[in-house]
């Protein structure tokens, strides 16, 4: 089958005039059994019974290029599928899906079933992060650059970062230019608020794992990415700079004496109007100072009238602590967390799990309800309308790719073995969209880019 689509729009840096270009693509379809299908389709032995569905295909309709479901797998607690062949669905929000291929970008307003808004965007493959605003804005970014389309893909324009000054935030030069680092990359999968009634993008970047080094960054955006600024900046560790630096090159904010190799999640609490981030990884020398804490827990508020920023470390300790963590939530006030604590600087068994607290009280590890543990790392978790899902760290764990779930606001608990993907990750964990999926990615090892996939709980 093919499909022959015109396209007349580009994406443009700031101050660039637009040029209507016209882009003629021949695109050659067809339905065998992808990889996708294929890990849909086969054993489900640990992960429960798989239910038929339809089989994966494309089609040309007059909105676009669509999509048929994957077949849907079932355990006691939820269904799940892999996304269907297409665009990669990078995020989701209502009934909007954000995707990519190797040269355009899409948004699909029926969950990812067509596409029809494409926009030509060479640089496709490196996207590391896109969010879907209220008002509908796309922001999306590559390893080193944002961009932003606020007419449904018709086009798009470069956003330049404002640092904490109000200059430019620029990248940095890479010794190894196809190294630049992963500047706008998250962990977690919420990024949007309702702060004061207005909608606050907050994240932060995963970094230095792949892609080179990069400074570490807390962005943040209250006009729909229009402006992206810094809301908080890391300081410069010798531990993640680029390979061959001198003292002159070393990344990072100088002022800042905080160090950590990257940022494992920022979350919103509207009881307190507070923001809180908690960093990654371990215990590095770090010269005359000795070993130095890379994980954090942070708080911080914003000050609308003057845009400003007061940030607090609440706790700095090594990583076999329940505070190397991620996936922070808060429900009706409190706190909720899941801790991936290794390393073995410290008192063994690791000090993991799924845990509760009064915020206030995050200091204080006597006043922590250990909600569950599973036994393994997990820094993963979102939670909605009574759902707790999190998922196990693959390559600290023996599940293939692990589940863990509890349906009633972490009463019960279940963990679940989807061994028919092989050894996954589940990160970047998405918002239930209009039909009651959320939205996960599977990694390969813990970071590398594998699959997507849907988790709707039996709710």
């Amino acid at each position: 089958m093919q499909i022959w689509t015109e396209h007349s729009h580009q994406c443009l840096p700031p101050g660039t005039v637009p040029i209507a270009m016209k882009l003629r693509t021949k695109a050659t379809l067809s339905a065998p059994r992808s990889r996708r299908t294929f890990l849909a389709t086969a054993s489900a032995s640990a992960g429960g019974l798989l239910l038929p569905g339809a089989a994966a295909f494309w089609c040309s309709a007059p909105g676009g290029l669509c999509a048929a479901t994957t077949d849907v797998g079932s355990t006691d607690h939820f269904w799940y599928r892999l996304a269907p062949p297409g665009p990669y669905i990078d995020s989701q929000r209502d009934h909007k899906a954000f995707g990519f291929d190797d040269g355009a970008v899409y948004l699909s307003e029926d969950n990812g079933a067509t596409w029809p808004h494409r926009l030509p965007f060479p640089d496709a493959d490196k996207i590391t992060f896109s969010c879907i605003l209220k008002n509908g804005n796309l922001l999306f970014a590559t390893l080193t650059e944002l961009f932003l389309s606020t007419d449904n893909l018709k086009s798009c324009k470069q956003i330049i970062v404002k640092d904490r000054k109000g200059n430019d935030y620029l990248p940095h030069t890479p010794l190894d230019p196809d190294n630049p680092g992963w500047y706008f990359h998250p962990l977690d999968g919420v990024h949007t608020w309702d702060v004061d009634g207005t909608e606050m993008l907050v994240w932060g970047n995963y970094c230095n794992v792949l892609g080179g080094a990069v400074p570490i960054n807390i962005y943040y955006s209250t006009d729909g990415g229009q402006t992206v600024k810094i809301a908080f900046s890391f300081g410069q560790s010798p531990q993640f700079q680029k390979k061959g630096a001198g003292a002159g090159d070393l990344l990072g904010d100088p002022e800042i004496p905080i160090v950590c190799r990257h940022i494992h999640s920022v979350a919103y609490n509207p009881a307190e109007n507070a923001f809180y981030a908690c960093t990654g990884d371990h215990d590095r020398a770090d010269g005359a100072r000795g070993d130095v804490h890379e994980c954090h827990w942070m708080r911080g508020t914003y000050d609308s009238a003057n845009d400003s920023w007061d940030w607090k470390v609440l706790v700095s300790v090594n990583s076999n602590s329940r505070y190397k963590s991620g996936g922070i939530n808060f429900v009706d006030g409190r706190l909720y967390w899941a801790s991936d604590a290794n390393g073995r600087n410290g008192v063994m068994p690791h000090d993991r799990g799924i845990f509760s607290c009064d915020p206030a009280d995050l200091a204080d590890k006597s006043k922590h309800t250990l909600l569950f543990n599973p036994e393994y790392e997990s820094a993963n978790m979102i939670i909605q309308d009574g759902v707790i899902l999190s998922a196990h760290y693959a390559p600290a764990s023996p599940y293939d790719t692990g589940f863990i779930i509890s349906t009633d606001m972490g009463k019960t608990w279940a963990q679940y073995d989807l061994k028919q993907f092989g050894k996954r990750s589940a990160v970047r964990f998405h918002r239930r969209n209009a039909e009651g999926w959320f939205r996960v990615d599977l990694r390969k090892g813990w970071i590398e880019r594998g699959e997507v996939l849907f988790i709707k709980p039996k709710i």
